[in-house]
């Protein structure tokens, strides 16, 4: 009896040793996974397990969104997942997203899985109209994308309506046009069968290049006041903080990129933005809506904390570098001695070589003259005849052995020249590994003074290598020049090759289409596009003029 109290109450301590758990439906771009979490989990205990179930190691752009009375939020790392204001019922969905663009994503992704992500997810907003993309662009991505999911064309295979059923444009494009689909397919197969060669990631890619240049890529926009109560915009992404006209989402009034700020706190609805130049006056906006506050002021810090993180990532991926740079020209270094050393120990043998040939060859001539003598003496005895039939032979094998050695000295000296040219080909080889480590060593010391200025309360670091002192020629230089600008020219040529061929299309289609369907959205970039303006240029002519100017004119709109 005692016995099966004691058993009951043992498995009773078991069952309550046992955490409690609850059920998340986690949703990617193209898959969903459900996890079983314990209650005392943090948000960053469940994000941490999604990267690790993806594979995923660049986790800084990624988080964990959800919506909660028609607004979304993001999941945070150091809060319970249960305290957040999230649906009582199971499975709790979340959807992992990017949460911050890169800039440059050629660049900055590195994870074939983080390209793949972002590339899903900007088409998807292209799609759904959530970023603005003109026509003759919105063809050209839709290539890409249909390269990347078929692989190369083939006309036997790929025939007339096999992207019938295919999402690949806006509606707004479809709709803007007197078009057919199969108009639409044309168009787009034409420049899908251009790709050839393209893998999938190579594909992906070139459709971020193009969609990070779309003038709403990457910004989130939150409804602000000024202190005149100005209805305003506030834009948040990759290159800073900027203000836009309601009515105007693709091109900012006034930029503020993240090197001028030092400093964005909020409090009581009112949202404060300190200057890195201490002496130009803080500048100050609100919103309405609490949750939205929230939001924006998350946003803004968050993007902070990641700036930071980067540049942390940076300093150590350059020391990094620079370790590895000083070892390869230590190696290298030492390569080039003993190819030196190997070089003036072959040269000297294979000239002690070449005389002991000559020797030999002498020594052979000498013997055959002395064979020839031989056979003219006259022998009158048999026995002398004999002895001199004997020396003859004798005299012959050693003028034979005599050649055979100095034939074989001969080709040893061959061989010792052809390791000499070897040795000095290596010599050449270990000079030339030191010019591109000296190259390298002066790439990431460029890289190092053109880094985006970072928060003033980072630590410093130095990467200037005192141990990496070499004569830089200016043959050397001159040709490092010019492979720098063979490459700027190319790239240029191949962007100008692009803009023509999105010019060309939309002239083509010019003409079949409908004026009256333009949306507000459409006009502006035809007009943006008539005065030159792009996304870049327009934010460096805005980010010209003095910070100080950019805050009054801020306050007075």
């Amino acid at each position: 009896m005692a016995g099966a109290i004691a058993s009951r109450m043992s498995f009773s301590s078991l069952k309550r040793k046992q955490p409690k758990t609850f059920t998340v439906r986690i949703a990617t771009m193209d898959a969903e996974m459900e996890f079983s979490c314990e209650v005392k989990w943090k948000g960053k205990d469940l994000f941490d397990l999604v990267c690790r179930t993806l594979g995923l190691r660049e986790t800084w752009f990624f988080g964990l969104q959800y919506t909660i009375k028609d607004t979304v939020a993001w999941l945070k790392m150091d809060k319970k997942v249960l305290d957040h204001d999230v649906p009582t019922e199971e499975p709790k969905t979340f959807h992992f997203l990017a949460k911050f663009y890169p800039e440059n994503a050629e660049e900055e992704l590195v994870q074939e899985i983080t390209q793949h992500l972002f590339f899903l997810q900007v088409k998807k907003q292209i799609l759904d109209e959530k970023i603005f993309c003109p026509p003759e662009a919105s063809v050209l991505l839709a290539s890409y994308a249909v390269q990347a999911k078929y692989g190369d064309y083939d006309p036997n295979v790929h025939k007339r309506g096999f992207l019938a059923q295919e999402e690949l444009l806006p509606k707004r494009v479809i709709n803007l046009y007197q078009m057919t689909p199969e108009m639409w397919e044309e168009r787009i197969t034409a420049w899908y069968a251009e790709h050839r060669g393209r893998a999938r990631d190579e594909a992906e890619m070139e459709y971020l290049k193009i969609a990070q240049d779309l003038e709403m890529y990457g910004v989130n926009y939150f409804a602000i006041r000024n202190k005149k109560g100005t209805e305003l915009l506030l834009g948040v992404d990759a290159l800073g903080l900027h203000i836009y006209d309601p009515d105007n989402r693709l091109t900012p009034k006034i930029s503020f990129p993240w090197n001028e700020i030092r400093n964005i706190s909020y409090s009581d609805k009112e949202f404060t933005i300190k200057p890195l130049d201490k002496k130009i006056d803080v500048f100050k906006f609100n919103s309405s809506k609490l949750r939205v506050n929230k939001l924006m002021e998350r946003q803004c810090l968050a993007r902070e904390k990641q700036m930071r993180e980067e540049a942390e990532r940076t300093r150590d991926e350059l020391e990094r570098r620079l370790m590895q740079l000083k070892e390869e020209a230590t190696m290298a270094n030492e390569a080039l001695m003993r190819s030196e050393e190997t070089a003036d120990l072959l040269a000297e043998k294979a000239q002690i070589t070449e005389e002991e040939a000559k020797l030999l060859a002498q020594k052979a001539a000498e013997a055959e003259q002395e064979m020839q003598r031989i056979k003219a003496t006259a022998i009158r005895t048999e026995e002398e005849k004999r002895l001199m039939e004997q020396k003859v032979l004798e005299a012959e094998m050693l003028a034979l052995k005599m050649a055979e050695e100095s034939e074989r000295r001969a080709k040893e000296a061959d061989q010792l020249k052809q390791d000499l040219q070897e040795a000095r080909e290596s010599e050449r080889r270990a000079k030339q590994k030191l010019l591109e480590i000296t190259s390298k060593s002066s790439y990431t010391q460029s890289m190092n003074s053109s880094t985006t200025a970072l928060p003033t309360d980072l630590p410093s670091f130095n990467l200037i290598s005192e141990s990496l002192s070499f004569d830089f020629k200016d043959t050397d230089m001159k040709r490092l020049s010019m492979e720098i600008e063979k490459e700027k020219v190319e790239y240029m040529e191949k962007s100008k090759h692009l803009q023509e061929q999105l010019n060309e299309l939309k002239t083509e289609i010019e003409a079949l289409k409908l004026k009256e369907r333009e949306t507000a959205l459409d006009i502006l970039h035809n007009e943006n596009s008539s005065r030159g303006n792009s996304k870049h240029n327009t934010i460096k002519k805005l980010t010209l003029q003095s910070t100080k100017s950019r805050v009054a004119f801020f306050e007075e709109l």
